[in-house]
């Protein structure tokens, strides 16, 4: 997704008066340390969680990665983690790496083939007494398919284990709520709603970041800093609030904190991309030449298709040839392409839908990949 103008702006303006460490005490500083506290508020209210427990790096995998190394002394011999087919590798291969490094059981919630939905009953068989964790997409970047986390956050709590829940295909184009999720920690990045190169795990119980080992190099730190590694990127973090409150500008009738404002705005948002998105998937139906990868009711505006006959990659460069972006699945960049065998045919192109895509704009798409057939 494009930035806003908001969001440059905010960026190179920060970038001239925030240079120094939010740990100082002079005026450059006191800066940076607003600048940081408000990257947190603004990231709390985009998920309905606390500040407190708002954790902000380069990226939700760096996070991830972090998060696991962090939760490593819980995965041991005699204990299991449940991993999914639908969800991208940050919120997979870290979590694979400790398990194997310390003889934890893993155990995989699969995809129904035709549908690429996640079904929920799995969580029932799937975690038992001795499972620690569930690693669960709130949505699919690849899919758009969105599985019921609540289900599998209520069963692993019943055990005493934690859910991490990524939300990077589910915060651009839906309402968030943690608490309503049921998610332990939540991972979102910037850049997938027009922000800056920065993530942020947001930790429900914000009292659950001094129970786990700190990543910190810095003995003392307390709160999210425990799992925040060097420094921050000041600018970049003015960028993120920027990101934040464009998008609870999105409607200009919405009222209230910002919080609200974002409520009102992503719902708006949702009933446009609604109409659009089932314009976009009825004239991809009528091309004889494209199968749609994923027919799951509940969903965002993301699809990835095949085009008969032509690799991904060649059809991914004809639309950049016509300046229309998209990410090619390749082998080995999915597991759930992999797994539906979908990598050995070429691989498959992935679209999704921003706030400012128009219905022209996707008859340019369906245009350009009929010229293919």
């Amino acid at each position: 997704m494009q930035h806003p103008d908001s969001v440059s702006t905010a960026v190179s303006t920060a970038f001239r008066g925030s240079a120094a460490s939010h740990t100082g005490k002079h005026v450059s500083s006191r800066r940076s340390a607003a600048t940081l506290e408000a990257a947190r508020e603004a990231v709390a209210d985009l998920v309905g969680g606390d500040p407190a427990g708002v954790v902000l790096g380069q990226d939700r995998a760096v996070l991830l990665a972090w998060l696991a190394e962090a939760l490593s002394s819980r995965l041991g011999l005699g204990t299991g983690v449940v991993l999914s087919r639908l969800d991208e590798e940050a919120n997979v291969a870290p979590w694979l790496r400790v398990a194997n490094r310390y003889g934890a059981q893993v155990r995989w919630a699969e995809v129904e083939i035709d549908t690429c939905d996640l079904p929920s009953w799995q969580f029932a068989e799937l975690i038992g007494s001795t499972t620690r964790l569930v690693a669960l997409t709130a949505a699919s970047p690849i899919v758009g398919s969105a599985p019921d986390v609540r289900v599998a956050a209520d069963r692993i709590h019943e055990v005493g284990g934690l859910l991490v829940a990524d939300a990077i295909a589910a915060a651009p184009y839906a309402h968030v709520d943690i608490h309503e999720m049921g998610a332990d920690v939540l991972a979102v990045n910037a850049p997938s709603w027009g922000g800056p190169q920065i993530g942020a795990l947001i930790f429900r119980e914000p009292a659950l970041l001094d129970k786990i080992p700190a990543i910190s190099l810095n003995p003392y730190a307390t709160g999210p800093e425990r799992l925040e590694m060097g420094g921050h990127q000041y600018a970049l973090l003015a960028g993120l609030t920027a990101s934040i409150d464009y998008l609870a500008g999105l409607d200009e009738t919405a009222r209230g904190s910002r919080r609200e404002r974002l409520e009102t705005s992503i719902s708006s948002l949702q009933d446009y991309h609604d109409r659009i998105f089932d314009y976009l998937m009825a004239s991809l139906r009528r091309l004889p030449q494209v199968m749609l990868i994923g027919t799951s009711h509940s969903r965002v505006p993301t699809i990835s298709f095949t085009v008969a006959g032509v690799p991904a990659e060649k059809v991914s460069l004809h639309f950049a040839e016509r300046r229309i972006g998209t990410l090619v699945g390749e082998r080995g960049g999915s597991r759930l392409l992999d797994s539906l065998g979908v990598s050995d045919e070429g691989g498959a192109v992935t679209i999704g839908l921003a706030p400012y895509t128009t219905r022209y704009e996707i008859d340019q798409l369906v245009r350009a990949v009929a010229a293919l057939g």
